[in-house]
């Protein structure tokens, strides 16, 4: 098996950090699991960024494994739309697409009418959406960490500017260095080993019955948060390779 790259044929690597973008998942995944079927190491799977990148999917894996979540319901229709969201916890509903990135297709629908506006235009245009109960107490404000080989390396805390619920940083939000619990260490550490992923950025919300995982993106930015803690993440990354490719080495050779 090879891999080829504008017609030029690529030097088998020692190992691959796959960046994917969310509009070539299925596209990115293909191209890892080829490197795979080479038997080289990767900082991310395939599957396991297929599973992390569907957020449905994703959650439900979690709550079955006993991670608290975000009360999440999926719907076809918008025929028992009232139910559902009074099943949530009545309005206002966060509505998500169930594949995207940087808050968008995130909306925050405060009416009934708005929710099945909304849902019906994305269903339109043949998109999946769910729907998760809405996080007041956490204020717009949300926790990113990063996890590298089951330890926790880096935090922020992210806060939505005026007017706006979502805590992206390419929504204007601020963002500062923020020590985590115990209990949301052992938590983001729990998600990611469910999910099957060596590098993570989890994302968590505190809410009155606890912190809450929100969010894993498999293939997770650096700048942001290697700006805002001063933590050298990709070195971090780099240093989890170089161990990974000594003990495949130490293993070939026994």
């Amino acid at each position: 098996m090879s891999i080829f790259h504008d017609g030029f044929l690529v030097d088998t690597p020692d190992a691959i950090i796959p960046r994917i973008g969310s509009s070539v998942t299925a596209k990115g995944a293909a191209v890892i699991a080829q490197f795979e079927a080479m038997n080289m190491i990767t900082t991310v799977r395939s599957m396991a960024l297929l599973q992390a990148r569907d957020k449905l999917r994703c959650l439900q894996k979690l709550a079955s494994c006993g991670i608290d979540v975000p009360k999440t319901a999926y719907l076809h229709n918008n025929e028992h739309l009232p139910a559902v969201i009074n099943q949530l916890g009545g309005l206002p509903v966060v509505i998500k697409l169930l594949e995207s990135t940087h808050g968008v297709g995130v909306i925050l629908a405060e009416t009934l009418k708005t929710a099945e506006s909304t849902i019906e235009v994305f269903q339109k245009l043949r998109e999946r959406v769910l729907l998760q109960e809405f996080i007041e107490e956490s204020n717009g404000a949300d926790i990113r960490v990063l996890v590298v080989a089951g330890k926790v390396v880096a935090a922020m805390k992210r806060q939505a500017q005026a007017g706006e619920f979502r805590s992206n940083l390419h929504r204007g939000a601020s963002a500062e260095a923020v020590r985590i619990t115990q209990q949301e260490k052992n938590l983001v550490i729990r998600a990611t080993k469910i999910m099957g992923l060596d590098i993570a950025g989890v994302d968590l919300l505190r809410s009155e019955r606890g912190p809450l995982v929100m969010e894993i993106n498999a293939s997770p930015g650096l700048e942001g948060i290697e700006t805002i803690t001063k933590v050298d993440v990709a070195g971090q990354v780099i240093r989890y390779l170089e161990s990974r490719y000594r003990l495949k080495k130490e293993y070939a050779n026994q």
